[in-house]
This record gives C-alpha cells, sequence and structure tokens, in this order.
C-alpha cells in the first residue's frame, strides 16, 4: 500500500492531529498539502466541531477563507447547537476590535447567504415543477433528496479522484522501480566503507558508554537522569511526565537514544518546558528560525535556540497533542541541539569543511524536492522543512526529522515510511549523524 493512501484510518487520524495543531498554532501555507490529503473537510472532532468551527473560533480568517473554498459545511452545528455562522457573530460581539473576527464573519456570512441563495432556487424549481404534476413526496423531501445525491456524488468524484492519483503514483512507481533500484544498489555499493567506519564509530560509542555501567537498564537510568537535571519545567508540574518522555525517546530507537546518549553528558545543554500549554509563547515571545524568519512563539510547539543553547518545549498534552506529538517535537528540538553541538556547523548535519558530505545533503535534499513536485508521498515534517527560505535550513530541517518521524510513529513503521519515501535521508542520518554522536557521547 502506498504512503499517500490515506483511506486507513491511522493515516486519516495522523493528517486530522496536524490539522488541528497547526489551526491553533500553524501557518496555513504549511498545511496546504495536509489539507489536499483531507478525505472529508467537514469531519467532526471533540464536541462535535469540525475544522471550519474551530477555525472561526480561533479567529483565523485565512484558514477559514480556505476552508469555505473547500466545500466546509457552514450549517453544521456542534454540541452547543451552534454553527459556523452563528459562532462568528458571537466571536464578534465578544471581541468587537478584532479585525481579523470580523473578516471571518463576513467570509462566513456570504456563502451562508449564498447557499441559502441556492436552496430558494431549488424551493422554488421544485414548486413549479410540481403545479402540473401529482407527486407522492413534499417539495422539502424533495430537496432533500436532491441534497442528498448532490452530496453523495460529490463523495463519490472525491473517492474516483483518490483512485485515479493512486493509480497514478503506482504507475510511477513501476516505471521509475528499475531506477530507483539500480540507484539504490551503487549507493550501497559505494558506501560499504562508510558504514564500515561508522559502525566502528558506533562501536567505540557504546563502548564508551558501558564504561561506566555494565547494566543497560542502569545505563538507561542514569542518561535520563542526566536530561532530568538540564530541565527546568517553568510552567506547570509534573516531573514524572518529563521523565517519560525521555525515557520514550531513549527507549525508542538507537537513532533517537544515540542523542539522548550524546546530549546528557554535554554541561550546555538546557530544557525549557511548559507543562501547561501545547505553545512555548510564555517562556519565548519571539523566535528566529535558521533560514531568517521571525516568528511570534505562540505560534510554536518547540524550538531549538542556537543563540543561548536552550529547548523550549511546550508540553501539554490534550486531545488534539498526544504524548506521541509532545514526544515527537522534543526529539526534532533535541536533534537539532546535537547536531549544533557534535558538528559545531550552525546546526548542518556535517563538519566545516567535509565538502564530501555537504554534497550528499545537497543531493538529499534535491530527490526530496523532486519527490514533492511530482507529488510523491512525504511525511508533513519533510514537506514542512522543504518549505525553508534557505538550502542550509532545510538540510538541518531535514536531518531532525529523522528522530521526529520515529518518535511519532514507532521504531518499526517511522523506518519504514523514511526508507519508502527518503531512504538517503534515513542512510546519512544512520550513518554519519548517529555514528558521530555515539562516538562524541561521554557517557
Amino acid at each position: 500500500m502506498m504512503a499517500r493512501n490515506i483511506s486507513a484510518s491511522g493515516a486519516e487520524q495522523f493528517v486530522e492531529e496536524r490539522l488541528l495543531a497547526g489551526l491553533l498554532t500553524g501557518s496555513l501555507l504549511q498545511h496546504k498539502e495536509l489539507l489536499d490529503m483531507l478525505e472529508d473537510v467537514d469531519v467532526r472532532h471533540a464536541r462535535q466541531r469540525t475544522l471550519l468551527h474551530v477555525g472561526v473560533g480561533l479567529g483565523k480568517a485565512d484558514w477559514v477563507q480556505e476552508l469555505l473554498a473547500r466545500g466546509a459545511d457552514t450549517e453544521i452545528t456542534d454540541d452547543s447547537k451552534q454553527n459556523a455562522l452563528s459562532s462568528a457573530e458571537e466571536m464578534v460581539r465578544q471581541f468587537p476590535e478584532d479585525v481579523e473576527r470580523s473578516k471571518v464573519l463576513n467570509l462566513v456570512t456570504l456563502v451562508h447567504r449564498r447557499d441559502q441563495a441556492i436552496m430558494r432556487r431549488l424551493e422554488a424549481s421544485s414548486s413549479r415543477s410540481t403545479d402540473h404534476v401529482t407527486t407522492v413526496a413534499s417539495p422539502e423531501c424533495d430537496i432533500a433528496s436532491l441534497k442528498s445525491s448532490v452530496d453523495s456524488l460529490r463523495r463519490e468524484m472525491k473517492s474516483l479522484v483518490r483512485q485515479l492519483s493512486s493509480s497514478l503514483e503506482e504507475l510511477k512507481a513501476q516505471v521509475c522501480g528499475r531506477d530507483a533500484l539500480l540507484r539504490c544498489l551503487e549507493e550501497s555499493v559505494t558506501s560499504t566503507a562508510e558504514d564500515v567506519t561508522c559502525i566502528k564509530c558506533g562501536l567505540i560509542g557504546e563502548a564508551s558508554l558501558s564504561q561506566p555501567t555494565t547494566d543497560p537498564t542502569r545505563a538507561r537510568q542514569e542518561c535520563v537522569d542526566a536530561m532530568m537535571r538540564k530541565t527546568r519545567i517553568v510552567y506547570g508540574s509534573g516531573v514524572d511526565k518529563m521523565r517519560r518522555l525521555y525515557e520514550r525517546l531513549y527507549d525508542e530507537d538507537e537513532i533517537t537514544a544515540c542523542i539522548i546518549k550524546y546530549l546528557c553528558g554535554d554541561d550546555r545543554v538546557k530544557v525549557m518546558v511548559d507543562l501547561e500549554s501545547n505553545h512555548i509563547g510564555r517562556m519565548k515571545e519571539r523566535i528566529v528560525e535558521l533560514d531568517g524568519t521571525v516568528e511570534n512563539g505562540n505560534e510554536r510547539r518547540s524550538f531549538c535556540d542556537f543563540q543561548s543553547e536552550t529547548v523550549y518545549l511546550g508540553a501539554k498534552v490534550c486531545f488534539f497533542y498526544s504524548e506521541k506529538f509532545v514526544c515527537a517535537e522534543l526529539g526534532c528540538a533535541l536533534s537539532l541541539f546535537s547536531l549544533k553541538l557534535v558538528f559545531g556547523n550552525e546546526g548542518r548535519p556535517y563538519s566545516r569543511g567535509d565538502v564530501e558530505r555537504e554534497r550528499e545533503w545537497m543531493r538529499a535534499v534535491e530527490e526530496l524536492e523532486e519527490r514533492r513536485k511530482r507529488g510523491g508521498g512525504l511525511e508533513s515534517s519533510v514537506i514542512i522543512a522543504l518549505y525553508g527560505n534557505t538550502l542550509e535550513a532545510k538540510v538541518c530541517w531535514l536531518a531532525a526529522t529523522v528522530p521526529e518521524i520515529i518518535a511519532y510513529n514507532g521504531s518499526t513503521e517511522g523506518r519504514a515510511k523514511l526508507q519508502q519515501q527518503a531512504p538517503l535521508l534515513l542512510s546519512l542520518y544512520s550513518n554519519n549523524v548517529m555514528g558521530k554522536l555515539l562516538a562524541s557521547a561521554k557517557r
């Protein structure tokens, strides 16, 4: 089954979780491709609310406009019996000076009026058609039946489009399969020497880790304890929650474990946590990304600040922000931090002057860019990384997506997705980054 086939409940749930989180803290631009993957724009969430309900409640005019353009139904009511229009009116009453909420009300009102006008025309047409014909059902029943037929046709068209897209992707895969296999074979042959070298580095790293103790359980405990000493819970209480996040990263996979093993022995590491929020705005109001983009901390769930050498994490777990989501955000930020410390090259996953490694990472970016343009299935975190304004930022963020994807999906599924979608990216991280972290670990 292809990675882009989102009919599976797990993939659909992943898309819905990402979109809900994006509505709360992210930008529309970074989530448009996820909206394309959504099977039903009117899918219900907590309290029977749709994405449109959430967008209206938050006053996100750009999101509301996009959802309405994609056919979001303004008549659907939630548990409190409010539809999009009544909710937008209530928001304007509560926040009369908020320009964005006024825009939201205008958008919803226009679409609502349009839909009402269409319904009136349908009613008039139905009435005229029944003036000279004896009918069994009432005009209201005819209208309801017609609306139901239109909805069914819309769902069928969506299904046909998905099936066609899936068939095209499968055809592309078959046509390109031979070239892909040859390329993978070439990479495997040419990287044999590097693999052996990195395995040696890994063994050296593991040996250094085993020096303090030969007991794996005790070694794990020491690493987690060391990370907890470097962690400050700024808001909220829940030492056990943070410990569980570090333990989860340590236990999940060798890739996520090597990050903890390296960072726990570095005195420069600092982690600031807000357990009462799923964003970092109270701890870090303004952030500057690696590509120079300036963002509000209230729009970010985690951030690695290279200047202060601090990782910030909004760690509140709620219905749309599960513990595995928080763990993935932590894994991504810690990974960026480890790259900055171990390579000393502004977060890039290779040392200064290492031209060969730099070329390999640039090639990984190019291959993923090409796959994205062709419409190949990619994880949302990879797509977001490719939106970076500079090539250097894309490289750093793509490297950090490897532990992020594994932390979210689990070791087996995460590695399978990476191997299918970004085999060169996984190879570079496993062979180059992981070996360097283990070899440099002090525990």
